[in-house]
């Protein structure tokens, strides 16, 4: 029996840098879906982090709600990165 290739998963976040308030789930999608939303970041200059173990937490956060007290720091160092990727370019 052969193993069948992890789901692919996607979930984006918005934050407004020096923002208070947390981040919030604005799109996710499984497969296909997280193909599309992938490439729609892409093509519109939006970093993408590839964080497979944020993407499945995060991926239970209902849209347009902030993420979770515990997925903080995760979500903190994803946020460093497309921070630091903004402001190199």
């Amino acid at each position: 029996m052969s193993e069948t290739p992890e789901r692919r998963i996607a979930v984006a976040m918005e934050y407004l840098e020096g923002s208070p308030e947390a981040p919030r789930v604005t799109a996710k999608g499984f497969g296909v879906m997280a193909d599309r939303i992938v490439a729609l970041a892409r093509e519109n200059d939006v970093t993408v982090d590839s964080n497979p173990i944020l993407a499945r937490a995060l991926a239970d956060v209902e849209l347009d709600q902030t993420i979770p007290v515990e997925l903080f720091e995760a979500a903190a160092e994803v946020i460093g990165f497309v921070l630091r990727a903004r402001h190199r370019l």
